[in-house]
């Protein structure tokens, strides 16, 4: 059988036609975008952490308040009360277990807990990694958004593919990822790159390929 010749032209012009369509293919196998930060809906609540600082108040009682830190293991020791565990509960929640332990001593205690030198758990910090200025971790604050963390890491170093990051977000124990643009939101002033940031965020910033 006499073998087919086929022109070089023809590949060449083949390869050109269908190399965008093999590009689209792959390109929308991309990660999910997160909306414009909005500032709706629930907050997460502030958990306690090492490192944090606890003024605890106890009410008539003064010779009973104290400032104490929260101790690498999460627990605190007050006056009264020995060890007891901070770490992974609200200021309310903490508050009410130091009633149900003085309520052994004193009627009726009333303490309200104000946390101060905020850190939080590990697992509630955000951490930064890659080509940010100052790759660091982060504690959570309230409406915090990914510009937020972006100033305080100092920016994009100059190698960073900005508008290649992504979040990796953990939500009942199932891992997602998702697509930032950070390039949009610092160079080019685009809002609508501004996303919500969430408790135990990870923002991974990727060099470009020059």
């Amino acid at each position: 059988m006499k073998k087919m010749h086929v022109p070089r032209f023809f590949v060449f012009s083949f390869f050109l036609v269908f190399l965008p369509l093999v590009i689209s293919g792959c390109a929308s196998n991309t990660l999910s975008p997160l909306g414009p930060a909005t500032y709706d809906g629930d907050v997460p609540l502030y958990l306690i952490g090492p490192g944090d600082n606890v003024n605890m108040f106890v009410w008539g009682n003064g010779e009973l308040s104290s400032s104490v830190p929260v101790r690498p293991d999460g627990r605190i020791t007050t006056p009264l009360v020995e060890d007891i565990m901070a770490s992974g509960k609200t200021p309310t929640q903490l508050a009410r277990d130091m009633e149900k332990e003085l309520a052994r001593y004193i009627k009726n205690p009333v303490v309200t807990i104000i946390v101060t030198g905020f850190t939080g758990r590990y697992s509630e910090q955000i951490r930064v990694l890659g080509e940010a200025s100052r790759p660091q971790s982060l504690p959570y604050r309230e409406h915090l958004t990914v510009l937020d963390v972006m100033i305080s890491v100092g920016g994009l170093t100059e190698f960073a593919a900005g508008n290649k990051a992504k979040i990796i977000r953990t939500v009942d124990g199932k891992q997602s990822e998702y697509a930032v643009r950070l390039d949009d939101l610092i160079q080019d002033g685009d809002i609508s790159a501004n996303v919500d940031m969430f408790p135990g965020d990870t923002l991974i910033i990727p060099e470009a390929w020059f």
